[in-house]
C-alpha cells in the first residue's frame, strides 16, 4: 500500500426503509453525517435518482445544503449530479451558492447517467440523449462558469465565478476514466455496484493522465458496499438487506429497505448468482477483523486514495454503529501504514 493515509467517506442514497417515511430517511441522513464528521470521515455525497419510489435523494443541491447546514468540518457534495439531467449554468449557480454558504466544503461530483429510466430523463430535459453526447463539452462549461475568467462573457454564472468548488468525474465504465484524466480531475468509480471495469478504469486514468491546475497527481476514488458489526454472522444477516435490494433491481420488484434476516440457502444462491456479481463483489462484509483483511487486501490491489463507503442497512442504529466500526478500521490501517513507512 502507498506510504500515505486512505480517506474514507460516504454515499448517500437515502433509501427508505419499510415501514419509515421519507422525512424520517432524510433526517436519518443527517445522523448519519454527524456521526460521520465526529468519526473524521472526508466527506458525506449524496447520489441522484429520479422516479424511484423508496429511493429520497433526488432534489441533490437542497440536500447537500441541509446536511452542511447541521455539520461543521465535514465536506458535503454530489455523487454525484447527473449532469446530463440539468443545465450547467443552473448547476454552476447552485454549486456557488451553496460554497458561499458553506466555504471550502461543497464537493461536485459530475456523471453521465441519467440515475432514472430513458422516459424519466426524457421528462427531465428533453434533449437529454444529446446532453449525454456531449457530456465532455458540458463538464467544460460547468468549469467555465466557475472560472474567474468569465467575468468578461455574457453569460455569466456570476454566484459561482471563483468559488473553491472541486469538480470530481464520476463513473462506471471506462469512458469516464479517458475524460478525467485528459481534463487531470479526480475520479470516482462506482464499484458499489458496477464492479466490471474497475481496474480497468484506473489502469487508464493513471496512465493518461494529464496534470491540470486543479490536480498535479492521479486520484481516485472508489465506492464500495460496508457491513461490519461485531461479529461476522452478524453483519452477514445485515448483508441480506442489500442483497435482497439488488435482487429487487434485478427482478423488476422494487419494494423500501428490507429489515435483516438470517442467511438462508436461498439467499446465498442468489448472492452467488453471476449477474448478482457486479453488484455485490466490493462488498466487505464481517466483524473489524475481518473487514480491515478485506480492505488491505482492497487497497493494496487498487492503489486508491479514498474509499467512499455505502452503508445500505435497514436501522439507523446499525448504519451508525457499522461507520464508527468501518472509521476505527481505516484508523487502524493508517497508523499500520505510518508505522511501517517509518
Amino acid at each position: 500500500m502507498k506510504n500515505q493515509d486512505i480517506a474514507y467517506s460516504i454515499l448517500e442514497l437515502a433509501i427508505v426503509p419499510q415501514s419509515a417515511t421519507i422525512k424520517q430517511t432524510l433526517n436519518n441522513s443527517l445522523a448519519l453525517a454527524k456521526e460521520a464528521e465526529t468519526l473524521n470521515y472526508k466527506r458525506f455525497w449524496f447520489a441522484e435518482h429520479h422516479n424511484i419510489e423508496h429511493i429520497g435523494s433526488s432534489a441533490t443541491s437542497i440536500l447537500i445544503g441541509y446536511v452542511a447546514e447541521n455539520t461543521n468540518t465535514i465536506r458535503v457534495g454530489s455523487g454525484g449530479v447527473m449532469l446530463p439531467n440539468h443545465s450547467p449554468l443552473i448547476i454552476a449557480e447552485q454549486f456557488g451558492t451553496l460554497s458561499h454558504l458553506y466555504p471550502k466544503r461543497i464537493d461536485l461530483g459530475i456523471g453521465r447517467a441519467p440515475g432514472t429510466d430513458q422516459q424519466t430523463a426524457q421528462a427531465i430535459r428533453s434533449d437529454f440523449m444529446k446532453a449525454a453526447h456531449s457530456f465532455p463539452q458540458e463538464v467544460d462549461k460547468i468549469q467555465k462558469y466557475f472560472s474567474i475568467e468569465n467575468k468578461h462573457s455574457k453569460v455569466r454564472a456570476t454566484i459561482a465565478e471563483g468559488t473553491d468548488v472541486p469538480v470530481y468525474i464520476l463513473g462506471s465504465s471506462t469512458d469516464s476514466a479517458h475524460l478525467a484524466a485528459k481534463k487531470g480531475l479526480p475520479y470516482a468509480f462506482a464499484s458499489h455496484f458496477a464492479a466490471t471495469h474497475l481496474f480497468n478504469a484506473f489502469k487508464i486514468y493513471h496512465e493518461e493522465f494529464q496534470p491540470s491546475r486543479f490536480l498535479k497527481k492521479p486520484y481516485t476514488l472508489a465506492g464500495i458496499n460496508v457491513f461490519v458489526a461485531d461479529t461476522d454472522e452478524e453483519a452477514e444477516q445485515l448483508f441480506t438487506t442489500l442483497i435482497r435490494m439488488f435482487f429487487g433491481v434485478l427482478t423488476g420488484a422494487r419494494e423500501p429497505l428490507q429489515p435483516p434476516t438470517e442467511m438462508n440457502r436461498e439467499l446465498k444462491e442468489i448472492m452467488n448468482h453471476p449477474s448478482m456479481q457486479p453488484f455485490l463483489k466490493y462488498s466487505f462484509v464481517g466483524s473489524k477483523q475481518t473487514v480491515k483483511k478485506q480492505i488491505i487486501e482492497f487497497v493494496s490491489n487498487t492503489g486508491v486514495n479514498e474509499l467512499i463507503a455505502v452503508f445500505t442497512m435497514y436501522a439507523l442504529e446499525d448504519r451508525i454503529k457499522s461507520a464508527k466500526f468501518f472509521a476505527e478500521v481505516m484508523k487502524e490501517i493508517n497508523e499500520q501504514v505510518k508505522e511501517a513507512g517509518r
